[in-house]
């Protein structure tokens, strides 16, 4: 039973975004919820059940997927895309691979793995702010919640924080007539997903593949962080090359049945965060439900009566938890700020992650996470290090050694 609620809670947190996609791409969002459990179990089994992870449905696909679906009027052909795109996936495993998991992780040092974590959860934040604003005292009521119930337990009810959160933060709107009732009203208990066979074009795939170079540094920022929150390498093990399958498989299966692509969820890492609960199981558990309920329209439909402002209050812990998870990684890993290279890396680093920098080329699009951490290794690997004195480079050794160590 206790497992069975802290995946409910992940459930929670990852379903607003997991269903605003498909509504913004025209889809049956019942689809996305099923493609993001089943895909969840397949990465779940690709990385050896050890990684607690969820995906949901990626953001950074929809410009692409609207474009196709409004150029050719049938998703098929989106959905052919996405198959190409999670394949590209396998491609990148399989070049990790070969190179070996040591010398890619050379190209993450901790300044870089750091900062690129904060970025993640900051960039997240105005989505919080945004849902929240919808209704301020709604939010202020789930987040108090949430902060006192972390704050002033401990034990199993302490890890229920989120939830409960929620739940305040539902009952407050559904006595205040914020809650919209109506869309529970339907007779029919039980719905197939509005699955749709995929369709190939080549004007289509050449429009949707090409995102997966932004998703691959987002992927491996996800992963960091995920592993930084509950103090394991996964990048290591069970490999960043497995991870990379799972995302993939994942995703061509959710172009098979007509879905949008998947991505790992900040919102799941928060929850992690938040609770200190790290068995992969909730997760698991969390992804079962999100296939159940894909076939019962009551259950899926109560869980779009969730207003916003709800979700956007607990998000201010999440989604700062992750940041904070960031300044963490800096500070454990002895981060010496006196270098420049390390200081200007981190400067510019932030500035595009969080400054709305992007680069854009017809609907291929790179910005945030994974343009900043594409700039932060490329500065790493061609800015030369400072010409140490004898002293500083005592210091600078004495701080690689504390951080291996």
């Amino acid at each position: 039973m206790k497992n069975f609620i802290l995946g409910f809670q992940h459930l929670l947190a990852a379903f607003g975004a997991t269903v605003l996609v498909p509504l913004l791409v025209g889809l049956d969002p019942k689809v996305a919820l099923f493609s993001a459990g089943v895909g969840t179990l397949i990465f779940h089994f690709c990385t050896k059940f050890k990684v607690p992870v969820f995906l949901g449905s990626s953001f950074a696909f929809i410009a692409p997927l609207i474009a196709v679906f409004s150029q050719t009027g049938d998703y098929a052909y989106a959905a052919g895309g996405v198959i190409v795109a999670g394949s590209l996936y396998l491609l990148f495993a399989l070049i990790v691979k070969k190179v070996g998991i040591d010398k890619v992780s050379k190209l993450f040092p901790p300044y870089v793995i750091g900062t690129m974590i904060i970025i993640i959860g900051m960039t997240l934040a105005p989505t919080a702010v945004s849902m929240a604003s919808e209704n301020w005292g709604i939010a202020l009521v789930s987040l108090t919640t949430a902060l006192l119930i972390a704050t002033l337990t401990k034990g199993f009810l302490s890890n229920l924080s989120v939830i409960l959160g929620i739940f305040a933060g539902y009952m407050v709107a559904a006595i205040s007539g914020t809650v919209d009732f109506s869309l529970l009203q339907t007779d029919m208990i039980f719905g197939i997903p509005n699955f749709i066979l995929p369709k190939f074009r080549l004007d289509a795939i050449l429009m949707i593949a090409p995102v997966v170079l932004a998703t691959f540094m987002e992927h491996i920022g996800d992963i960091t962080t995920n592993g930084n929150v509950v103090g394991k390498d996964f990048i290591k093990d069970p490999g960043l090359n497995r991870t990379l399958i799972g995302d993939g498989l994942a995703t061509m299966v959710a172009g098979f049945i007509g879905s949008v692509p998947n991505t790992t969820y900040g919102e799941n890492t928060g929850v992690l965060a938040v609770t200190k609960n790290y068995n992969p199981q909730t997760l698991r558990i969390a992804a079962v439900l999100a296939i159940i309920f894909s076939f019962f329209n009551h259950a899926g439909l109560f869980l779009q009566t969730i207003p916003n402002a709800v979700i956007g209050g607990v998000s201010f812990i999440l989604f700062g938890m992750i940041a904070s998870v960031g300044v963490k990684t800096l500070a454990k890993s002895r981060v010496n700020f006196d270098n420049p290279k390390v200081l200007m890396i981190i400067a510019i680093m932030l500035t595009i992650g969080l400054g709305g920098v992007k680069i854009k080329v017809g609907t291929f699009e790179m910005a945030g996470v994974a343009l900043s951490s594409l700039v932060g290794i490329v500065l790493n690997l061609i800015l030369p290090n400072k010409l140490l004195t004898k002293s500083e480079k005592r210091k600078e050794e004495k701080l690689v050694k504390v951080a291996e160590d």
